[in-house]
């Protein structure tokens, strides 16, 4: 198949192409380049411009013969959306629906939707392991924009003839094992890239917020190899119109499927790096939520994907990355 992939020059777009070249499908790259780098779409056919710009969008649709989009393209700072959210709604809201008019006007019918587990509301009875039918109640701006696209592309699956699949990613760590792409921005704001920013600057890192309600007091996260995530996109490509046959919006939790506080993942960096991190506490940031952790029957059954990779293959992939992203960065 011939996929789009808007935002396809970022980290998790351009892992996703490589794991659909590497799958034999071709890829066409959307990206403006205000955050993904033009070494992560060397040799693959990508434009540059703005997924709301119909006239850019004419031309890739005219030009290319796009079975499915995989729309990645979206600005993703928790903190940053708290405090400017008519952004994150221009954005992530706005120029979505653009990109679904453009996809309109030239019969593009399919489409894989990045959404987020940040949708998942407060836990029930402490039970912090949430399926697709568990309540939603974003804490952020940020997340608010993917519920809302996701109410948008739901209702416009079922009044036309669009059919989505919208993947709830948890929380992606690491690089492609193959070093061809990575966390490319300096200071990653996710909290490996704290971890890994204060190891190598020989800081602090800050646990933000330890007295929640779970066994050591911080957050828990599904921590998910970006490779394993972009392989879910490849058997969501693969797999899109028997998913969709029945219903033609999908939602699909994508995660490994157990919960890691950040206590642990900061004991389980340690460990992989040999060294001690020095941790101190601190309050939650604006948008911070509790957590939770994937319950991924349906991907098992519906895309028959499953993470292979582990905690540990992502901190390996993410500290054996920093010499490439140095490189990218220039310094």
């Amino acid at each position: 198949m011939r996929v789009l992939i808007t935002g396809g020059a970022g980290y998790i777009g351009s892992t996703i192409a490589s794991a659909c070249l590497d799958a034999g499908h071709e890829v066409v790259v959307v990206d403006d380049f205000s955050q993904g780098r033009r070494e992560f779409v060397t040799g693959r056919t990508a434009y540059e411009g703005d997924i709301s710009d119909p006239t850019l969008m004419d031309r890739v649709f005219t030009e290319q013969t796009i079975d499915i989009v995989v729309h990645c393209a979206a600005a993703i700072i928790v903190p940053e959306s708290v405090a400017e959210p008519l952004f994150y709604y221009e954005n992530n809201v706005g120029k979505t629906l653009d990109l679904l008019a453009s996809m309109d006007r030239h019969g593009v019918r399919r489409i894989v939707f990045s959404s987020s587990a940040s949708l998942y509301g407060d836990p029930v009875d402490g039970e912090l392991a949430v399926t697709e039918e568990s309540p939603v109640a974003p804490g952020s701006p940020y997340a608010r924009t993917k519920l809302v696209m996701e109410m948008a592309l739901s209702d416009v699956a079922h009044g036309s003839d669009l059919r989505a699949i919208a993947l709830r990613y948890f929380n992606p760590i690491g690089a492609d094992p193959t070093m061809r792409t990575g966390q490319q921005r300096p200071h990653p704001s996710h909290v490996l890239g704290k971890m890994l920013d204060a190891w190598l600057e020989h800081g602090t890192f800050t646990i933000t917020g330890c007295d929640w309600d779970t066994p050591d007091g911080t957050g828990i996260r599904d921590y998910l190899h970006i490779w394993d995530l972009a392989k879910a996109h490849v058997a969501a490509i693969e797999r899109f119109d028997t998913v969709t046959g029945s219903d033609p919006y999908r939602v699909i939790n994508i995660g490994r499927g157990e919960g890691v506080s950040v206590r642990e993942l900061a004991e389980a960096f340690q460990t992989a790096t040999g060294e001690p991190l020095t941790i101190a506490e601190g309050p939650a940031r604006p948008g911070d939520v509790l957590g939770a952790y994937a319950i991924v029957d349906t991907a098992h059954s519906e895309l028959g994907w499953t993470a292979e990779l582990t905690v540990a293959d992502g901190i390996r992939d993410a500290i054996a990355w920093i010499p490439k992203r140095k490189e990218l960065l220039g310094y």
